[in-house]
């Protein structure tokens, strides 16, 4: 088995607290990328305006050029947005490699309810990419990306709905390509860890309730549309629930290592 491909270490991806949660694996940072239902996207807005702008976009990340690719090679990040947002004007305006940004991405898995408020924290997956956006202007790609990005909502959605989009859609809709130069994740899992000087007071221990909390997404009952005229819902998003919701679920508990009884796991 070959070795896992890494994110180069810069000054604005170097890790320096709790080192040994950090990861520059593509495999793990791309995976929490893709998983996540939301991209906070950040950029300047403009030399004049001291505050950055952070967006919330949805995105994935995939190789248009090599669409065999796992995630555990090198991918583009793509992020999809309305044609006259500033993001996108400020991408289409830019020279050079393009726009600078920055794409961050959290899943929360447990809360960690430790004997000490200082202690108190969260089993959790970050990642952090650092790149420069473009828009992509050719259709074959722009339609590609787009499928992409709806079946990482759905699976198989794009194949159930009315496609391909038309030109009207095709114009008021901009796909940034993210071409990505670093990136980090983080991750924490596991049960509380509390210090020496509290754990040996009884007085403490006897009194405060300290454990982990799993924390996952969940998928509710589809509800239909006042205009739906579809009896049953579709197997794609059945399934899809299903699996998922089971997903979501095995890996918070998982992530807390305390083995628990298996009728608590549905």
């Amino acid at each position: 088995m070959g070795k896992s491909l890494v994110y180069p270490k810069r000054e604005s991806n170097t890790m320096n607290r709790y080192k040994h949660r950090g990861t520059y694996d593509l495999g793990p940072i791309h995976s929490i990328v893709n998983s996540a239902p939301v991209l906070h996207v950040s950029f300047a807005p403009s030399p004049d305006d001291p505050f950055p702008a952070i967006l919330p976009m949805i995105g994935q990340m995939g190789s248009f050029d090599y669409p065999s690719s796992g995630l555990g090679d090198p991918l583009d990040c793509y992020l999809h947005g309305y044609v006259s947002s500033r993001i996108m004007n400020l991408a289409r305006a830019s020279n050079g490699e393009g726009l600078p940004v920055c794409i961050a991405a959290t899943h929360v898995d447990g809360l960690i309810l430790s004997l000490t408020p200082n202690s108190h924290s969260y089993n959790y997956r970050s990642a952090v990419l650092h790149g420069y956006a473009t828009l992509v202007t050719g259709e074959e790609e722009k339609i590609w990306a787009m499928k992409m990005i709806t079946n990482a909502v759905v699976p198989q959605r794009w194949e159930h709905t009315r496609i391909p989009p038309d030109g009207a859609e095709m114009q008021s809709t901009t796909i940034l390509k993210v071409r990505i130069v670093d990136g980090s994740g983080k991750i924490r899992d596991g049960g509380v860890s509390d210090e020496k000087k509290d754990t040996g007071k009884s007085e403490v221990t006897e009194k405060v309730w300290t454990g982990v909390v799993p924390v996952w997404q969940t998928f509710g009952e589809p509800l239909p549309d006042k205009l739906n005229k579809v009896k049953e819902v579709p197997e794609h998003i059945t399934s899809y629930i299903a699996t998922a919701n089971a997903r979501n679920q095995q890996y918070a508990v998982d992530a807390v290592k305390i083995p628990l009884p298996k009728e608590e796991v549905h």
